[in-house]
C-alpha cells in the first residue's frame, strides 16, 4: 500500500476510534456516569485516548500489509456501571453508542460523496475529497461492525449480553479477559468453514450498498 494512503488511513481511523469511545464516555455521562467526564476523556485531543499497540502499531500493520479487516481501538473509556441509572439496559446503551457514531460518521461521509457527484470541485481537489471520504466511510463501517461482533469485551457482548438472563450473561462477559484471543484465532483460522473475516467483509459490502457507494 501506497505511504501517504496508509497514513492517511491511519489517521482516520484513530480518530475515528476516538469519537467511538468519546461517544461510550458521553452517553454514560447522560445516563449518569461521569468517570470519563472527571477523568478529562471526553475530549478531541488525541493523548489521552492514544494506545501505542492498539491505536497505532496494530493498525498500520494491517493496513500496510493489505489486510481485508482493519482493526485498531482507542483506550476504552472507564465506565462505572454503579453510577448508570439502568445498570444493564444502560451498559447496552453506552456499549452501542460507539458503533452508532462510526454508522453516523460514514453516513455523513457518504452523504458528501454524493453531493460532490453535484457539486464539482474541480479536478484533482475533487479526486482527493472523494478518495478521503470514500476511506472515511469504509473505515468507519468496519469500525462499526467489527464492534458489534457478540464477543467480549467488544460492544457487541454488552448488547448481547441484555437478552440473557442476569447470571448467564454474566458469565458470559467474564470471558472477556481471553474473548480477544479467541477473536483473532477466529480472524485467522475459520474453523468448519465459519470465517469471521468473511462474514465482516459481507457486511460491510452490504453496508456500503445500502450506502450507495
Amino acid at each position: 500500500m501506497d505511504l501517504t494512503l496508509g497514513f492517511v488511513s491511519l489517521l482516520i481511523l484513530v480518530y475515528s476510534a476516538i469519537l467511538h469511545e468519546i461517544a461510550h464516555g458521553f452517553v454514560a455521562y447522560r445516563l449518569g456516569d461521569p468517570t470519563a467526564k472527571l477523568l478529562g476523556r471526553l475530549t478531541l485531543n488525541p493523548r489521552p485516548h492514544i494506545d501505542p499497540i492498539m491505536s497505532i502499531a496494530l493498525p498500520l500493520i494491517l493496513i500496510l500489509s493489505g489486510s481485508p479487516v482493519i482493526f485498531g481501538a482507542a483506550k476504552p473509556v472507564p465506565v462505572d456501571p454503579f453510577n448508570l441509572r439502568d445498570g444493564r439496559k444502560d451498559i447496552a446503551l453506552v456499549s452501542l453508542a460507539g458503533p452508532a457514531t462510526n454508522f453516523l460518521i460514514a453516513a455523513i461521509a457518504a452523504l458528501l460523496i454524493k453531493l460532490l457527484g453535484v457539486v464539482s470541485l474541480g479536478g484533482e481537489v475533487e479526486i482527493l475529497v472523494g478518495w478521503f471520504l470514500l476511506i472515511v466511510v469504509r473505515l468507519n463501517l468496519l469500525l462499526g461492525i467489527f464492534n458489534l461482533i457478540p464477543i467480549p469485551p467488544l460492544d457487541g457482548s454488552k448488547i448481547f449480553a441484555l437478552l440473557l438472563p442476569e447470571k448467564e450473561a454474566a458469565a458470559y462477559l467474564s470471558i472477556g479477559s481471553v474473548g480477544i484471543f479467541i477473536l483473532f484465532f477466529l480472524l485467522l483460522f475459520p474453523i468448519g468453514g465459519f470465517s469471521i473475516g468473511e462474514i465482516i467483509f459481507n457486511l460491510l459490502t452490504f453496508a456500503e450498498s445500502l450506502l450507495g457507494i
